[in-house]
């Protein structure tokens, strides 16, 4: 077996439910955040870690990421006819990011199903899941710590995020015991979605994950959990209680950068406010802007 990271598996069959009507004709991960589609910047984010084989697990109404990450010969003849090039290039940039495949999850039986999808193309191999709700800031990169660790210990790694301990019921919730590694801890348990007051810890488990191939054989036996899907959670937690000759395992790495869930209304408009402001063409005019408006608000 490969211990080399290469694959990536993105997910991205869900309805986008919260986002309506917006998604009611447009996949969830392409709504924009400030001039890119969302799900532009996981991929960016997995190439830029050497994660350059990504296979997207997509559903009905999905084409239009497929054609994003596709060739559109007619705008870039235009572009290229019209001398703009600078259009031209941010056009172009999505198409030679990496190599993207696709596979239809068919019924949507949670995220660990999904997982269980990408086995005939992953094979034997660790590989990482990126969840398109969640962006990561490039200036804060996790994926190549969560190689390190997944080099250092073998096994499967998991990105914790320490959070408001009303919020833990949102997440996946990680038991950990502490390492001598700064910002590294063995998972002990995990629990999807904790009642209020039986949350292990604070640290919830975001969209980030290295994943032992042994966890396809423990996907096939993991039985529907919360909402009646087979959860990723669920795989995890056996994992984490089997021993490293057999692929088990759990490691997390805390993560303390900058993370958007675009998952969320409310996070998603500020990762469009706080992506944008730092931006040299759109920063100053919307910092100013910014200002005066809340100073009508106070």
């Amino acid at each position: 077996m490969s211990e080399i990271v290469r694959k990536a598996v993105v997910p991205a069959a869900g309805l986008g439910t919260r986002f309506l009507p917006a998604t009611k004709a447009t996949p969830k991960e392409m709504l924009p955040v400030v001039d890119k589609p969302a799900i532009q910047y996981v991929v960016e984010e997995a190439v830029a870690a050497g994660l350059d084989d990504l296979l997207f697990i997509t559903g009905r109404s999905k084409r239009p990421l497929e054609d994003h990450f596709d060739r559109n010969l007619e705008l870039e003849d235009t572009l290229q006819r019209k001398g703009d090039l600078e259009r031209l290039a941010q056009v172009t940039e999505s198409t030679d990011l990496g190599r993207i495949h696709y596979v239809r999850q068919g019924d949507p039986l949670g995220l660990g199903h999904a997982v269980l999808v990408a086995e005939d193309h992953v094979g034997n191999e660790p590989f990482a899941v990126l969840l398109g709700d969640d962006l990561i800031d490039p200036r804060d990169p996790v994926l190549p710590t969560m190689m390190r660790v997944r080099a250092e210990h073998g096994g499967s790694v998991v990105c914790l995020m320490e959070v408001p301990a009303e919020s833990i019921g949102l997440y996946g919730c990680a038991a950990i015991e502490p390492l001598d590694d700064p910002g590294v801890v063995r998972v002990t348990d995990l629990v999807e979605k904790p009642e209020p007051g039986q949350a292990p810890s604070t640290l919830a488990v975001i969209g980030r994950y290295l994943l032992d191939p042994a966890v396809f054989d423990v996907l096939r036996a993991t039985e529907p959990g919360r909402g009646g899907e087979i959860q990723l959670t669920d795989a995890l937690r056996t994992l984490a209680a089997m021993g490293p000759e057999s692929g088990g395992g759990v490691h997390g790495v805390v993560f303390s950068g900058r993370r958007y869930d675009t998952g969320d209304r409310l996070s998603y408009l500020q990762a469009n406010i706080m992506l944008a402001s730092e931006r040299e063409d759109l920063g100053p005019a919307l910092r100013a802007w910014l200002t005066d408006f809340v100073a009508t608000w106070s």
